[in-house]
């Protein structure tokens, strides 16, 4: 992609969000084709972005790192995208549905760094990411199905838009994380008292942190670095779930905590 058409391609994205219109397929001329093309997009929806009220991305999401979510979009790859500060709550929050196209929840393991990942380009695993995690905690994933077709869009034009994020509710940090088995720790959704899913970290590419070594390698093969007090949701552990005006949202990781939300 040219640069022109990078920029027209955020431009088209951007102004659909802040609008709240439905995302169609992008004109071919400004289409990504490729992952590649589409984290170059993201890239410039960032910078357009920031100036028009969501503000600085100040944490990440990684979107199919789980069996569950892969089958759920048909997808078989792991797909990142940014989270804006102003869509960032912390332990309970109340969202309005009517702000949404079609809103779902996630229960995602995520974590939050204490130092950078994504120097140089060698390969990271879960034990060399460890050292730059701070804190661990549940959090509630807040997506937003914004597209006329998702699955004729496409992988690539869903990265180049965040790849659904719409926000998200962090839980209480847990600083003391290395006691914990991250890989079999369970983790439960409730909607409004009865629960609608459940997995444990394991699935989430066999160690949550197998996520964020992926994200690393992400980023330092395309020159970026993800920055101390970032935080990252890893994957969802559970299936999106669609909710509706008056819903209330419960997840507990066992071991890490509750976060809540509420539709209005």
């Amino acid at each position: 992609m040219t640069p022109a058409a990078i920029s027209r391609a955020a431009e088209l994205i951007c102004g659909s969000r802040l609008s709240d219109s439905v995302i169609g397929q992008l004109p071919v001329s400004c289409r990504p084709v490729n992952e590649v093309e589409a984290y170059l997009v993201q890239d410039t929806l960032h910078k357009r972005s920031a100036g028009s009220g969501l503000g600085a991305i100040s944490g990440h999401k990684i979107g199919c790192t789980t069996p569950v979510m892969q089958n759920y979009l048909n997808i078989r790859n792991p797909c990142a995208g940014g989270v804006f500060a102003s869509t960032v709550h912390e332990a309970r929050a109340k969202f309005e549905h009517r702000s949404y196209r079609h809103v779902g929840v996630e229960c995602e393991v995520a974590i939050r760094l204490g130092a950078p990942l994504g120097f140089g380009k060698g390969s990271c695993s879960v034990n060399s990411v460890a050292g730059a995690v701070s804190q661990v905690m549940p959090a509630i994933e807040v997506v937003d199905d914004r597209y006329e077709d998702y699955e004729a869009l496409g992988a690539p034009t869903l990265i180049a838009d965040d790849f659904f994020n719409a926000g998200c509710v962090l839980g209480d940090p847990v600083q003391d994380w290395k006691s914990l088995d991250l890989v079999s720790i369970p983790g439960h959704m409730t909607i409004n008292g009865v629960e609608v899913g459940h997995g444990r970290g394991g699935d989430i590419m066999g160690h949550p942190f197998a996520a964020l070594a992926w994200l690393a390698d992400l980023f330092a093969n395309r020159g970026k670095v993800l920055a101390p007090g970032e935080f990252v949701l890893l994957g969802s552990v559970v299936e999106t779930k669609w909710v509706q005006i008056g819903d209330k949202v419960e997840i507990n990781i066992e071991g890490l905590g509750r976060a809540q939300a509420e539709f209005i």
